[in-house]
């Protein structure tokens, strides 16, 4: 190939490359930052049993029976990470099933109603996974 076909294939490469880097762009800021939605000052520990686990995108939920302060049961809805990030760290839609008891970690609303972002989800038997967006400005590790 002349020098001639080496240009015109580096910039066809490099308007790919850049049409690529819009789209994607548009796709993130489409995406909500947890930290408009929930509130880290605001720390919650969930403990009970599984209703429902909806594997959708962009973000999985929990649905959590929980026993309030005056025994009555809140149903809380928990957002995890995105679904290839849970896979990633071993967690798939077959990892919870209604009826399971577990124990969640992670930061309320900020509007008080029973919906967090979570960070931390343990088994009744101790086995923990990251289920928040570690690393990057959502709930994670520190």
């Amino acid at each position: 190939m002349n020098g001639r076909g080496v240009a015109v294939l580096f910039g066809v490469a490099t308007a790919v490359m850049l049409v690529g880097l819009s789209v994607t762009e548009i796709g993130t800021s489409a995406h909500h930052l947890e930290t408009t939605e929930f509130d880290r000052s605001q720390a919650v520990t969930l403990t009970g049993e599984v209703v429902k686990f909806e594997w959708i995108n962009p973000h999985p939920w929990i649905h959590i029976n929980v026993s309030g302060e005056d025994e009555q049961v809140q149903e809380w809805m928990v957002e995890a990470a995105a679904p290839m990030n849970l896979l990633r760290r071993g967690f798939k839609p077959e990892s919870l099933s209604p009826g399971a008891i577990i124990t969640i970690d992670g930061y309320q609303s900020k509007d008080g109603a029973y919906r967090a972002n979570g960070k931390t989800l343990t088994y009744a038997d101790g086995l923990q996974f990251h289920i928040g967006y570690l690393g990057l400005l959502g709930t994670g590790v520190e």
